[in-house]
């Protein structure tokens, strides 16, 4: 019987693969099909996917033993397996196999271009193999089963024997327990299944690497077994791996792992689940700016793990609860309770800078201490949905998030605030005024929203930033006063002296009653003008009398100086009530950046005002030199 013949499942539409292609090559007659036993498996048949396990002897057409797989017939005594639509595999054995049932015995005759012979055959024929003549396949179907892969060149494969909970898999730096045993690819047992799960960490090489990668793709309570060929078998504490180990099957049980998350990535701010919560992660976590109710416990990270807080004891057992989002707890505090569900309890080991270092310290904690937090997350709410909410009562939620982002922008929480502007500004997206006074109301807060978001980015030194985020006001309308006085502030803190005064003129012909800020404004600019000159004479004095080998000692004093520029904003904008007093010095690392536009600026204005005219030859030296020195 041809075996074409057998194999026609209907196959759902999808794009032609290589294999596709390689099937249409086959011509009646070429591939043969005798069943020498039936399987006892059922009546299904492996498909693409599968992972597919077998014996194979091959035999000339007078019955000379070519090559095999099994032990009586001069082979090594390991199945081949393969992932059908995945492994490279003969044409012949890639049709007649998909017709064989588990346990199945069938003999195929092929034609030399069924296997070997096949023009561009993605398999190579083994030395001395008369790959030019008609030959037997004697196959015996072992196993087959859907296949997960693991590793793309299939060194790693796993076959779900039980399906697991949840959807979560271990990875680094989690805490796994598993009961682990294993066979070689022959079928001896190397490593006896025991009753007590084995423990380790996952990342810390203290299981085979292929063995770790099939455990990754397993959930809470999986039974699977993964199968791992030689390049993945590596020495670990779990067991030692023989040199002619050419796979291992292990079967594993995954009992449970506990979910540790490094933070930062550094090692420095470490989240430990130590009791799981209920519903699923991340997608049951607080991500979003909500209301969390927690109990947790304070220790410091001394010898005695010296208790300052328990909010069961101190708090008369009533829950903290606070608004994520505005900055209430400690930052590291606050990173981990977003990842957790309700119900968790989690081990928080946090270092200074993300605990007490830059909030207020509780009694009995002193400056620089490493803290850890034992937390529990009861429960959170999140912000109502806007949606089919009138028009009113939107913007009413808007402005308190606003004034929030406020009270932030007034704390030095420039980051946090910025966050709270631009929330609002996403949900925005969404809303619809209905007619013209609501389209005022609604263009008005979004206008000063943007502003807001600019005077975050002005004093986190994104200058260029907030230039961008004022066009967006000044695009919508041109005369913005409030949009010309944040832009014109925003070129001042970049050197762009000129940009700023316009933008300060333009204030006073489009509100003349932003005349006094435009003015005190213009005032500023013209010291800020002054003083930068003032440096550059100061950086260039006596530039010009050195000799051509004292230029670069000249660049060297330059730099120096340089790294003291700073951008001040002093005004205050009274109408925005974002805008606090702004006398704090802030640096700028976009200008920092780009100090070689600074540079530029200082230089040509410096030759102006000097009146130093200076040849081609010597100024192009200057300039190759000096920067050349700054950049190297």
């Amino acid at each position: 019987m041809d075996a074409t013949e057998q194999n026609q499942f209907p196959r759902k539409k999808k794009s032609e693969t290589e294999d596709d292609k390689r099937r249409k090559k086959i011509v009646a007659g070429s591939l043969l099909k005798a069943v020498v036993r039936p399987g006892g498996g059922g009546d299904s048949s492996p498909v693409d996917g599968d992972q597919i396990i077998y014996h194979s002897t091959v035999r000339t057409l007078d019955g000379v033993v070519v090559e095999s797989t099994r032990s009586e017939c001069g082979g090594r005594g390991l199945p081949v397996r393969d992932v059908l639509g995945k492994s490279k595999m003969l044409l012949g054995l890639l049709e007649g196999i998909p017709t064989m049932h588990k346990g199945e015995i069938a003999m195929f005759k092929m034609k030399p271009e069924m296997h070997y012979a096949e023009k561009d055959c993605p398999v190579s024929a083994p030395g001395n193999f008369p790959k030019d003549d008609e030959l037997h396949f004697e196959i015996e179907l072992l196993d087959f089963a859907k296949a997960k892969i693991a590793s793309d060149d299939l060194g790693v494969v796993k076959k779900i024997v039980n399906e697991g909970e949840g959807w979560e898999s271990p990875r680094e730096p989690y805490e796994v327990k598993a009961r682990i045993s294993a066979k070689s690819g022959d079928g001896q047992v190397i490593l006896s299944h025991k009753e007590e799960p084995y423990f380790f960490t996952f990342g810390k090489s203290e299981v085979p690497k292929g063995l770790e990668i099939g455990i990754g793709t397993m959930a809470r309570k999986e039974k699977a077994v993964i199968y791992v060929r030689k390049q993945y078998l590596t020495e670990s504490p779990l067991m030692h791996i023989a040199q002619d180990l050419e796979e291992v099957h292990f079967e594993v049980e995954l009992v449970h792992f506990i979910q540790v998350r490094d933070m930062l990535g550094d090692g420095r701010l470490i989240k430990r689940r130590i009791r799981d919560g209920r519903g699923e992660f991340p997608m049951d976590c607080p991500l979003q700016d909500s209301r969390l109710s927690i109990h947790y416990r304070g220790m410091l990270l001394n010898e005695d793990k010296t208790v300052f807080y328990d909010s069961r004891i101190e708090n008369d057992d009533q829950p903290l609860e606070f608004s994520s989002g505005e900055g209430l707890v400690p930052e590291g505090f606050e990173m981990c309770t977003r990842l957790m569900l309700p119900g968790e309890i989690a081990l928080v080991t946090c270092p200074p800078d993300y605990a007490y270092d830059k909030f207020p310290r509780p009694p009995g904690v002193p400056e620089g201490a490493h803290v850890q937090w034992e937390i529990e997350l009861l429960g959170f709410e999140t912000p109502r949905d806007w949606t089919g909410l009138d028009f009113q009562t939107i913007m009413n939620d808007a402005e308190n998030i606003r004034s929030t982002g406020n009270r932030l922008f007034k704390e030095g929480k420039f980051e946090l605030a910025k966050a709270k502007y631009e929330k609002v500004l996403r949900e925005f997206n969404h809303v619809n005024p209905q007619d013209d006074e609501e389209g005022k109301v609604f263009g008005d807060a979004r206008n000063m929203l943007h502003l807001n978001v600019a005077a975050c980015l002005l004093k986190l030194g994104e200058w260029r930033k907030s230039v961008e985020t004022c066009n967006k006001v000044l695009e919508a309308k041109p005369g913005h006063a409030k949009g010309l006085y944040r832009r014109g502030m925003a070129y001042m803190a970049g050197g762009e002296y000129e940009d700023a005064r316009n933008d300060f003129n333009m204030m006073i012909k489009v509100d003349k009653s932003s005349e006094a800020d435009a003015t005190a404004a213009l005032l500023k600019l013209k010291h800020k003008e002054q003083e930068a000159e003032s440096k550059a004479r100061k950086q260039f004095k006596g530039l010009f009398d050195k000799k051509p080998g004292e230029i670069t000692e000249v660049g060297s004093e330059i730099r120096e100086e340089t790294r003291t520029i700073e951008e001040v904003d002093e005004t205050k904008d009274n109408d925005d009530e974002a805008q606090d007093e702004e006398s704090t010095t802030t640096v700028s690392t976009e200008r920092k950046r780009k100090w070689s536009e600074k540079a530029w600026l200082i230089l040509k204005n410096v030759m102006v005002q000097i009146g130093i005219q200076l040849g081609v030859a010597l100024f192009g030296v200057l300039i190759f030199q000096f920067f050349s020195a700054r950049f190297t």
